[in-house]
């Protein structure tokens, strides 16, 4: 009986996690879903590892500041008609060639541990690269599950160069 009810349970993560997928669409970020950018983003940057305390309305401005520029790109992530997860941030000229900072990968919590983050970065990664972008930059934790997620994508810590800040 335990191993029918053990499989029975990674049968059904495993047809939540592929049926899940199945009904994902990761396309263009687009303005008329800010609100719904806000409130993933708030709850998710609320969360671990950040436990920063972001209201909707503060975290909606600061996704609305980066949509306008001029050098944003986006992408969202749409399961069953609703916004699970976002990946936004804008691109720079350097002497070397363009730039991309990645300034906001968020997912709802109750979509997050799903592969969502992991299919919005590929997306990303993959479109940029195609576009001449020739790196990408973030800022994210020093410790915990994070790096070690940017770090599957080739992503590695710089050594030249270091985060500074001024209160």
């Amino acid at each position: 009986m335990k191993r029918k009810v053990r499989i029975f349970a990674i049968n059904h993560y495993l047809c939540r996690k592929y049926c899940l997928m199945q009904n994902l669409i990761i396309k263009s970020i687009t303005i008329e879903h800010l609100n719904q950018y806000g409130a993933i983003y708030a709850a998710a940057f609320s969360g671990e590892p950040w436990n920063d305390n972001w209201s909707v309305e503060d975290a909606t401005i600061h996704v609305r500041e980066l949509l306008e520029s001029q050098q944003h790109y986006g992408l969202e992530c749409i399961i069953d008609g609703e916004v699970a997860g976002f990946i936004l941030g804008t691109s720079m000229l350097f002497h070397y060639g363009r730039t991309f900072e990645i300034n906001d990968l968020a997912v709802a919590p109750q979509y997050q541990r799903k592969g969502i983050a992991s299919r919005l970065l590929e997306q990303c990664l993959a479109d940029l690269k195609a576009q001449g972008i020739v790196g990408f930059h973030l800022i994210t934790v020093r410790k915990g599950v994070l790096p070690a997620f940017y770090e599957r994508f080739g992503f590695k810590k710089e050594k030249r160069v270091m985060l500074m800040g001024k209160e």
